[in-house]
């Protein structure tokens, strides 16, 4: 059984989307991030830098004390490697995925998070911020169609690289994107859209929560507020 420590954000998804690919039992323990329950110390004790998503697998491989991570891409990478499933076995094929996953954590997930910031929930509307997100969230679209333009997935089979992706690319419209302009990567976007599992995932966040994250002064506060004090 893997405790997943969650909320419906785009790094969240990415762990349903693996576990409901996977088969893997799973239960759901929702962290309103809006409401700063990211700071009890029950969740800082396994996520010690108050993000979701977050994982205890209280049956390892190795048999022993249950195992907990936060991160999602390391959380993927466990999960691939628990499982031997989502990331290619030889030599060259791992080290494909795993070069894909990191761009997306070193890139395309903090630049579409900024444009998010700054398009939409910014109080102050900075024009050289707005375009300067939006504009290398286009780039890194252009970066993931041209790698697509011959073959299916993002390292050749369907990988935690894809689901690592995916998420952020959902909310394209929001971060001033046309996936008319990037046809690979919609045709990729369209396939993982229409997998079952990816579905089922999505889902459940419907069921978890549909409120935007961001929607009071309190909540602004919560998530955009946060110094060193919030970690003592």
């Amino acid at each position: 059984m893997i405790d997943l420590y969650y909320w419906t954000t785009p790094n969240g998804h990415k762990i349903t989307m693996f576990l409901e690919e996977a088969g893997l039992p799973y239960r759901i323990i929702p962290v309103n991030i809006s409401k700063g329950e990211q700071f009890q110390p029950d969740f800082l004790a396994i996520a010690p830098n108050n993000r979701i998503p977050a994982i205890v697998d209280q049956a390892p491989k190795d048999g022993a004390a249950p195992v907990s991570l936060f991160e999602s891409g390391a959380i993927l990478l466990y999960l691939a490697e628990k499982t031997g499933r989502f990331i290619a076995q030889d030599l060259r094929g791992r080290a494909d995925t795993l070069q894909w996953l990191f761009w997306q954590m070193g890139g395309l997930g903090p630049m579409a998070g900024q444009n998010h910031h700054f398009s939409a929930y910014a109080q102050e509307r900075i024009p050289y911020a707005i375009d300067r997100y939006v504009n290398e969230t286009n780039r890194l679209y252009g970066v993931l169609n041209k790698r697509l333009a011959d073959r299916e997935y993002v390292a050749g089979e369907y990988s935690i690289a894809d689901m690592a992706a995916y998420p952020w690319i959902v909310p394209h419209e929001r971060q001033g994107q046309d996936l008319n302009d990037f046809p690979h990567l919609h045709r990729w976007f369209q396939a993982i859209q229409a997998r079952p599992a990816t579905q089922r995932a999505y889902e459940k966040a419907k069921q978890i929560n549909s409120a935007p994250s961001v929607h009071t002064d309190e909540s602004r506060r919560i998530l955009f507020g946060q110094t060193a004090q919030n970690v003592r």
